[in-house]
């Protein structure tokens, strides 16, 4: 399995839609253009501008020459506060330089709050500490779903804090960091626990091999995870029910050069998971978090030349202790370039989805562990989801300088895919709650996209996708799935110093009969920054501006009319 880290300020940070609909909304390994945004020496908070790509390269990934660069500023990652309660800071902030230190707060109507601290501290020219502080959540009254106007005093506050250190070799990097992360946030009412407290930890230290000029060439880490949620049955009345989950991460990979166009890599990661706390029966000693091992090995070949881009490879899993101890899945990319823009390819992948606590904080952060199938009270561990296959293929382009398009049709097939139903389906709202459980389920899906960029002055992107979801036996969990996606966004930077975007998504959910119909996501927003001078911007955002009724978790409301304003200074 192929990994890539991107670090922004010495930090990993990945970026998504909103967590729950991430895991749901399963899509091909794209290989549409996608813009990575990395900062390696210096924190500057601008964007790298996908606008200067004119045309595709003949990668799979678009490269481009490092220009200015946007930090922190697009949506929260999958792990951070659930969309539907709060949306984020997502204007630009167009600067010139580079600085060490971000500052950046704001505040909203709903008590939205928007804390975010950065310094880089270069101890030598080879020597880099990065120091991050993040705090961001809400407090407010939201209207529940499936009732007359009830309200809900909902609130949801997320910490996160890290460190990460830097040295670089003459031909290696070495990488040390640390990471800590709160989530605290209470239940809607009448449900069967009141509130939840999310605790995590880790610490990582990699080598990177940097020569690639090299034929031989190797990367290696290892990680410490730790999580713990602290409410794991269906009655608060007990104490200590507790649940923590340790895992040691192990990745490496040796990569060989064969010639200038060709390499073949073997990737190997073991993940050695443990828990312990409120894991077992106390009365019959019944264990329902077993400690156990999965590995994976991942062997693959690579072509890139003029006209070809080939990756062939495998996804072979293991594990001992839980789960199936064996599966196999491809994973094969084959590209095709013509007339320098025009590109031509088809995908088979697939593998593990590690069902771990941070998966399903990311999923869904209202739901409740699955019951053991014994008495009331005691929780389970899910098993992994395994993508048995995920095939499509695709033709992108891009005709004209500044407009590129990509069209897309691919089937999914997911083992024990890991979803949420709703108890009591008949009244989703009263003394119930969202609970974890799986199926094996099938998806077909088509969709296209299209972008126009004008130097750098608008930008304007579209992109919509349909899937048909199919589950044989749990039809319920069918409910929370998306049908059609679809997204427009325009971009307009009419002077250096202001910066203005629009944009509208909207999202529909399968409709089960007997269950629940979601309401469907439809989501206009507009936001704006402006440098008012050298260091200084200030920014504002209005989300929902139809004040529509939606969710992006069953029976959890979202914010109406919202805004969010504030400011943010470099230095």
């Amino acid at each position: 399995m192929k990994r890539s880290h991107y670090i922004i300020g010495g930090l990993a940070l990945a970026i998504s839609m909103p967590s729950c609909l991430q895991a749901q909304t399963t899509q091909p390994k794209d290989t549409t253009m996608t813009r990575t945004v990395v900062v390696e020496q210096e924190y500057n908070p601008d964007i790298m501008d996908a606008s200067k790509v004119n045309v595709l390269p003949k990668v799979e990934e678009p490269t481009v020459s490092k220009k200015e660069v946007e930090y922190a500023t697009t949506f929260f990652p999958a792990t951070s506060v659930p969309a539907g309660l709060m949306r984020p800071y997502t204007g630009k902030e167009v600067q010139p330089g580079t600085t060490p230190g971000y500052v950046r707060a704001g505040y909203g109507n709903y008590g939205n709050l928007d804390i975010l601290a950065n310094y880089l501290f270069r101890l030598s020219q080879k020597d880099k500490l990065n120091v991050r502080f993040q705090m961001d959540g809400m407090d407010g009254k939201l209207t529940l779903p499936f009732t007359d106007s009830e309200k809900w005093n909902a609130f949801y506050y997320r910490t996160r804090a890290n460190v990460d250190y830097t040295h670089q070799f003459n031909k290696l990097d070495l990488n040390i960091a640390g990471n800590f992360g709160l989530s605290n946030f209470n239940f809607q009412p009448e449900s069967v626990n009141s509130k939840q407290k999310f605790t995590s930890g880790d610490f990582h230290a990699g080598i990177h091999f940097t020569d690639e000029t090299a034929p031989l060439r190797f990367n290696a880490e290892t990680n410490l995870l730790m999580y713990e949620r602290q409410h794991n049955m269906f009655n608060e009345s007990e104490a200590n029910t507790g649940i923590k989950e340790t895992i040691i991460r192990t990745k490496g990979d040796v990569t060989g050069a064969i010639g200038d166009q060709q390499l073949i890599t073997i990737a190997l990661e073991m993940n050695n998971l443990l828990y312990n706390g409120y894991t077992k029966n106390v009365s019959t000693g019944d264990e329902y978090f077993k400690n156990y091992t999965t590995l994976l090995l991942n062997p693959y070949y690579e072509l890139d030349n003029d006209d070809w881009k080939l990756y062939i490879g495998a996804n072979v899993d293991l594990s001992f202790g839980f789960d199936k101890s064996f599966r196999i899945s491809p994973d094969i990319t084959a590209q095709y370039i013509f007339s320098d823009s025009y590109i031509v390819y088809a995908k088979a992948t697939g593998g593990k989805q590690l069902n771990d606590f941070r998966r399903l904080e990311s999923i869904c952060p209202y739901g409740e562990l699955p019951e053991a199938n014994t008495t009331l009270g005691y929780v389970q561990r899910p098993y992994d989801t395994y993508e048995q296959i995920n095939g499509s293929i695709g033709f992108k382009a891009s005709p004209y300088p500044g407009l590129w398009f990509n069209v897309f049709g691919g089937y999914q097939n997911l083992k024990n895919d890991l979803s949420y139903l709703g108890f009591d389906p008949s009244n989703i709202h009263s003394g119930s709650y969202l609970s974890f459980a799986q199926d094996n389920t099938d998806n077909l899906y088509l969709g296209g996209e299209i972008s126009y960029d004008y130097k750098d002055i608008l930008g304007i992107s579209a992109k919509y996708t349909y899937r048909n979801w199919d589950s044989k036996t749990e039809e319920y969990l069918l409910a929370v799935k998306p049908v059609s996606e679809m997204s427009f966004n325009v971009r307009i930077h009419p002077v250096s110093a202001l910066n203005i975007n629009l944009g509208y998504d909207y999202i529909n959910r399968k409709e089960v009969k007997e269950y629940a119909k979601m309401t469907a996501i439809n989501d206009l927003h507009i936001g704006a920054s402006y440098n008012v001078f050298k260091g200084v911007s200030v920014y504002a955002q209005v989300h929902n501006l139809l004040n529509k009724k939606y969710q992006y978790y069953l029976g959890y409301p979202t914010e109406g009319f919202n805004f969010l304003g504030g400011l943010s200074f470099r230095f």
